[in-house]
C-alpha cells in the first residue's frame, strides 16, 4: 500500500504537475511508522507490551505539557509509575491461574482503582492544597485515556491470536482515517461538529462508517474460526465509531488549549497522541470483544 500510494502521489507531482509536499511529508513518515511497528509486533508479546507502554507514556507527556500538569512533576511522576505497573501488568503471569498464563488480566482491569490512589496521594505527601483539584483531574482523565486505555492494545499481544487482532486493529483504523479524509473530500458538504473539527464532515464520517463495517469480512483471515459474523458486526462498529469518537475526543482537548498539534515528534501528523487518537477509544472495546470470544483472563 505504501508502493501504491507512492506511485499515486508521483502521478498526482509529476503527470499532473500538481505540488503536494505535506501529502509527501505524510508518506515519509509512513515509511519509517509502518515498519517499526511490524518490527515490534514480529519480535513477540514482550516487545508489543514494552511498545505500547513506551507510546503511553510519551503520549501522556504530551498531554501534560499541552494542559500544564507537566509543572507538575510529582503529579506526572505518579502517572508515569502507575503506567509503567499497567505495562507489568499486562506482561506478568496471571497469579489467579497459578502463573501458567501470560497476562493478569484482572489487576490489568483494577489498575484504575490503584492509579487513583497514586495520584492521591502526590498532593498528600506534598502537603498541597492550591489547585491540586484540577490537577488531580487531569491527571486521572490522563492516565484513563492514555495510559490505561490505550494499554489495551498492548495486552491482546497474550492472545493465542494476537498478530491477526493487533494488524487488524491498527491496520483497519488507519485505513477509516483515509477512508474518512478521502470521502469528506469528494463528498462532504456538512460539518460534523464544526467547532471541534471544522474539516470533518457526515460524508467523510458515513463513508469511514461503511469502509469499517467491510473491513472484518474482507480481512476475515486476521481472526480464529470462532470470530463469526455477530463479532465482525461488533467490529466493524468498534473501528468506525470508536475511531471517530477518538479522534474527536482530542480535537476537544486541542480546540480548547487553542492548539492546532498535540506535539510535533512525527513529520505531517503532529505529536504521538495526534497519531494514535483513534485507537485509544477502539483498542479497550475491541480487547473486550477479544475476551468475550476466548477469554484474556
Amino acid at each position: 500500500m505504501l508502493a501504491l500510494s507512492a506511485a499515486i502521489l508521483a502521478g498526482i507531482t509529476w503527470g499532473l504537475k500538481r505540488r503536494v509536499p505535506k501529502v509527501w511529508q505524510i508518506w515519509r513518515s509512513w515509511v519509517v511508522m509502518a515498519p517499526l511497528a511490524l518490527l515490534i509486533v514480529g519480535l513477540g508479546r514482550e516487545a508489543t507490551i514494552a511498545g505500547v507502554t513506551l507510546l503511553a507514556i510519551f503520549g501522556f507527556k504530551e498531554f501534560a505539557r499541552a494542559t500544564g500538569l507537566y509543572r507538575d512533576w510529582g503529579m506526572t511522576g505518579m502517572v508515569y509509575l502507575a503506567i509503567v505497573a499497567v505495562g507489568a501488568a499486562a506482561v506478568w503471569p496471571d497469579w489467579d491461574a497459578g502463573g501458567t498464563r501470560a497476562g493478569w488480566w484482572d489487576a490489568f482491569e483494577a489498575m484504575p482503582i490503584f492509579a487513583v490512589v497514586l495520584i492521591l496521594l502526590a498532593p498528600i505527601v506534598w502537603d498541597r492544597t492550591q489547585g491540586q483539584l484540577q490537577a488531580v483531574a487531569l491527571a486521572t482523565l490522563g492516565f484513563l485515556y492514555v495510559g490505561w486505555m490505550f494499554a489495551h492494545l498492548g495486552f491482546m499481544a497474550n492472545s493465542a491470536h494476537a498478530y491477526g487482532y493487533i494488524a487488524f486493529v491498527v491496520f483497519a483504523v488507519e485505513i477509516c482515517d483515509i477512508s474518512a479524509y478521502t470521502c469528506g473530500k469528494l463528498f462532504g458538504q456538512r460539518p460534523l461538529r464544526s467547532n471541534i473539527s471544522p474539516r470533518k464532515t457526515w460524508g467523510g464520517s458515513l463513508g469511514a462508517l461503511a469502509v469499517a463495517m467491510a473491513l472484518p469480512w474482507a480481512l476475515g483471515f486476521s481472526f480464529p474460526p470462532a470470530f463469526g459474523w455477530r463479532a465482525k458486526v461488533v467490529a466493524g462498529l468498534i473501528v468506525g465509531v470508536g475511531g471517530q469518537l477518538g479522534d474527536l475526543s482530542i480535537s476537544l482537548i486541542k480546540r480548547d488549549l487553542g492548539l492546532k498539534d498535540m506535539g510535533a515528534v512525527i513529520p505531517g501528523h503532529g505529536g504521538i497522541l495526534d497519531r494514535i487518537d483513534s485507537l485509544i477509544i477502539v483498542a479497550p472495546l475491541f480487547a473486550w470483544l477479544v475476551n468475550w470470544i476466548e477469554p484474556l483472563r
